[in-house]
């Protein structure tokens, strides 16, 4: 992995699943003083450029980023250890 990866916009499909699952994510959450709907739309009009993707998943402690992994398609979970492998050598 280049450490350019992580600054480069992945598939739009790869994307679009990041973004469905950070929203899941984050809506399990009590919403009492507006935290989860901050948190919603920054990433309901988030674009598919530079390292949008990433910024994504690391909004996330530890803990909720493994459950974007557990949730994410094969496909989507190597998107993120490409990016990620370098810092964050995680094993789901």
């Amino acid at each position: 992995m280049s450490q350019e990866l992580y600054y480069i916009a992945p598939e739009q499909h790869l994307f679009d699943e990041m973004k469905k699952l950070s929203i899941a994510v984050w809506n399990t959450y009590d919403n009492q003083f507006w935290y989860v709907d901050e948190k919603v739309n920054l990433i309901k009009d988030i674009q598919n450029i530079r390292d949008n993707f990433m910024y994504m998943f690391a909004m996330f402690d530890c803990r909720n980023q493994r459950k974007i992994i557990q949730m994410a398609s094969p496909e989507l979970i190597k998107a993120i250890k490409e990016r990620l492998w370098e810092y964050y050598p995680f094993n789901y």
